[in-house]
């Protein structure tokens, strides 16, 4: 068993479309307006951008628990803060070692932005 994709709730299908794949720069594979989703090709994991009812309104603008890495995290961050990207939390040394920042997307859902060189294979 593997993970083939994780869902992002949005409220909004183009603004989020255009933010994932202009801002970010994952590639779309699929966007189905719609049915209000969208699929990003974002490593060995699939992207999706789902677009909540009425019922789900309380999952957009989370904390997501999603990581994005990166292999310069200064120079990342910097493109994206010049292309208007709201951050959470800077550019930061963390005490496990790595080097991190957060920041939101423009529903409000919280992401990791991680530097890939201080990652640690599991033993």
């Amino acid at each position: 068993m593997q993970i083939d994709y994780v869902n992002v709730f949005v409220s909004d299908l183009d603004q989020a479309v255009d933010f994932y794949q202009e801002k970010l720069g994952l590639v779309l594979q699929s966007s189905e307006p719609q049915s209000g989703y969208a699929s990003f090709a974002a490593g060995p994991v699939r992207l999706g951008l789902a677009v909540a009812d009425d019922t789900q309104q309380a999952l957009i603008g989370r904390h997501t628990g999603i990581g994005f890495s990166v292999k310069n995290l200064q120079q990342d961050y910097e493109r994206l803060a010049a292309l208007g990207v709201t951050f959470l939390m800077l550019p930061t040394k963390q005490s496990w070692g790595g080097f991190m920042a957060m920041f939101n997307d423009p529903d409000g859902n919280h992401f990791y932005l991680d530097q890939i060189e201080v990652m640690h294979p599991l033993e």
